[in-house]
């Protein structure tokens, strides 16, 4: 499974002043500065932070008072939503990484997980022949999910009972990734400036996803995070995790980031 610095995670994010409102792929902050998200929750916000129809799932389903952990039809709405994506797969549902990790344990599972992401150009599952997976599905909200061969599922235990008010919004933000997944070029987004940018930089590029080609200690990394933060833009908090190129930039936010990137390391 992924590493995430928790600790680093939270005292950088500390940094930040009060975000108010966090709309598509920015943050609205008190005072009234405006930040470009980079970090996109890990990627769970990779559709933006208000995806199409998601909050109405969402809204709808705490009306009819859908907390509760008790069996709804919704959980296999959720799964032939994921078999769109991972067809002829097995999948378990978990509330949180906890439950996962003690459901890995219970199987005897001592192996990796794929940590599956979309938009790395243009890969989708079905070439991923990985017997784990989990992937980054975009909501905030949604549950931890593996994915896993049907030759494994009488190895696993069954999973969660996952309440219907986060399963109808994931559910949502599932056909949401699965209609943009099938719109060309959405993996590589034009920015020509950024382009430029990377070609003699610290940063690899892999579709909208970007890690740095150096290892950096703590005080490094929040160094650059601030460096970041300054000029207008969010990245994560972890060096663990990627930066997030979003789907829609301005010119003036796209030449600001070119710049950071090209001078964001030493030589």
């Amino acid at each position: 499974m992924e590493y995430i610095d928790r600790d680093l995670n939270k005292n950088l994010l500390r940094l930040l002043p009060r975000v108010l409102r966090a709309r598509d792929f920015r943050l609205y902050l008190e005072g009234g500065k405006r930040l470009v998200d980079l970090w996109l929750q890990g990627g769970r916000a990779v559709l933006g932070h208000k995806p199409p129809m998601v909050l109405r799932e969402l809204k709808n389903a705490a009306e009819r008072g859908l907390y509760s952990t008790l069996p709804h039809p919704m959980e296999g709405r959720f799964l032939k939503a994921l078999e769109k994506i991972f067809p002829g797969k097995a999948f378990r549902l978990y509330l949180d990484t906890g439950s996962l990790g003690r459901a890995l344990a219970a199987a005897g599972f001592t192996g990796d997980i794929l940590l599956w992401r979309p938009f790395v150009d243009a890969a989708d599952a079905l070439g991923v022949t990985e017997p784990l997976i989990r992937p980054v599905l975009p909501w905030q909200l949604g549950p931890e999910v593996l994915v896993l061969d049907k030759s494994l599922e009488a190895s696993f235990p069954a999973g969660d009972i996952i309440p219907p008010v986060l399963l109808a919004p994931v559910t949502r933000a599932v056909h949401n990734l699965v209609a943009v997944m099938k719109v060309p070029g959405y993996d590589r987004q034009c920015y020509h400036k950024i382009e430029k940018a990377l070609k003699n930089s610290h940063w690899r590029r892999s579709g909208i996803y970007l890690t740095l080609k150096t290892n950096m200690e703590s005080a490094q990394y929040k160094d650059l995070f601030l460096r970041f933060l300054d000029g207008g833009f969010l990245i994560p908090p972890s060096i663990m995790e990627p930066v997030i190129l979003p789907a829609s930039m301005s010119d003036g936010e796209e030449s600001k980031l070119a710049v950071l990137f090209e001078h964001s390391c030493p030589a």
